[in-house]
């Protein structure tokens, strides 16, 4: 039980990819952080703490996803990982 913990990817690293493909969809819409912020209603200091995986904050996250159309996408995840433990029965 113990070596499947060792294999997990730490939160940091998590944000550091979901900061790339933020980054990403910004430049593929040739996009500043400046505009996506104002777009969002958010300051560019926090565009720019999402893109290099510094700590935000879940709404952000979902605020930058359906501005890019992918909520949906996320939803969906949510949902099959839930259906999935759901099925899965409780040990208790």
């Amino acid at each position: 039980m113990e070596d499947m913990f060792l294999s997990l990817q730490k939160p940091s690293d998590v944000r550091s990819k979901i900061g790339e493909l933020v980054k990403a969809m910004r430049n593929s819409r040739s996009m500043t952080q400046q505009e996506l912020a104002e777009k969002l209603n958010l300051t560019r200091l926090t565009i720019h703490k999402v893109e290099n995986g510094k700590n935000f904050n879940i709404d952000t996250l979902l605020l930058i996803l359906q501005y890019f159309d992918l909520l949906s996408v996320f939803s969906d995840f949510i949902e099959e990982q839930r259906v999935q433990f759901k099925d899965f029965g409780s040990f208790y």
